[in-house]
């Protein structure tokens, strides 16, 4: 699988999955940045908070 963004200009988030394996556990690594981990610990996917001060706003908008 290739990466995939998406973005919810509601919530100003950005969602990078990695990985279909279903998400087991999540934890924020820093304010606003939160790591989806599956079953073997490996990281499935990323979820960043107030997407539009922290990433390129070309990249959210494509993304949405």
């Amino acid at each position: 699988m290739s990466p995939r963004l998406s973005y919810d200009r509601q919530t100003d988030a950005a969602y990078l999955r990695f990985s279909e394996s279903a998400v087991v556990e999540s934890e924020e690594v820093s304010p606003g940045v939160v790591l989806d981990y599956d079953a073997d610990g490996r990281i499935v996917a990323m979820e960043i908070l107030k997407a539009t001060d922290r990433l390129p706003r070309d990249a959210l908008f494509a993304a949405e």
